[in-house]
């Protein structure tokens, strides 16, 4: 059976890990099945090569306990010009393994690659659900029910959370797979991530969970409101 319960698309292999690695190593442990598709193979990245970024990609998913990763062969760096062809690529991916729930960057972000990554996400998973819209293998229309977006570089304030305390330390260790994007060497260009960008992204991610009263937090953006149907399900509230 194909079909995922969580689909989580990034521009770059490491950018769903960075947003959200934590949640996902969640659901796996609770019994979901969760996948990435990555558009690009970050050809263009300064440090590492794309045969590296790859198996270390595949390490990451490993750790995560992904039941499948999907690499695309979009343009790095050229997602904002992607043709009719390739956004089918995409809508193609969505109807083949159905998602219940789509996550994708959150548009505000310093790497335009994220946002175009947002567009285009939003496209195909519009296009996804339209009949007569035509793909690859002429899959039938299917649209998830929720799409959610997450932070790369961002700090914006998040419209929910989600605990990942207990799950902080798969959330590194699948960053830290990635050696050549966040380990400093003499041969490494400097970048932000290079530069104790994980340390970063932790501290983000502990401030997500202080404003919650937990000690690590996921944050997470929305296209409509989300519906609560008792107030009281997450607990007893302060007295």
């Amino acid at each position: 059976m194909n079909r995922l319960d969580i689909l989580a698309f990034g521009a770059h292999p490491d950018d769903v890990e960075i947003g959200m690695g934590a949640t996902l190593a969640k659901y796996v442990e609770a019994g979901y099945r969760v996948g990435i598709c990555d558009l690009t193979k970050a050809e263009l990245s300064s440090n590492g090569t794309v045969e590296i970024r790859q198996k270390e990609a595949k390490r990451a998913g490993e750790i995560l306990g992904l039941k499948i990763r999907i690499q695309l062969t979009l343009p790095d760096r050229g997602l904002k010009t992607i043709t009719d062809d390739q956004l089918a690529e995409v809508v193609s991916i969505i109807r083949k393994y159905k998602p219940a729930a789509v996550f994708a960057p959150f548009h505000v972000d310093r790497h335009p690659d994220h946002g175009a990554c947002t567009d285009i996400v939003k496209e195909a998973f519009f296009n996804a659900g339209i009949k007569r819209y035509q793909c690859a293998d002429h899959l039938h229309a299917f649209r998830p029910d929720d799409l959610y977006f997450y932070f790369i570089n961002g700090y914006e304030h998040p419209d929910f959370v989600i605990d990942v305390t207990n799950f902080i330390e798969n959330k590194k260790q699948a960053l830290l797979a990635y050696e050549s994007q966040f380990v400093k060497t003499s041969d490494s260009v400097d970048t932000p991530l290079t530069n104790d960008y994980i340390s970063v992204v932790e501290s983000r991610e502990r401030l997500f969970g202080k404003e919650v009263g937990v000690t690590y937090a996921e944050g997470f953006k929305t296209m409509k409101p989300l519906v609560v149907s008792n107030l009281f399900a997450g607990g007893e509230r302060d007295r």
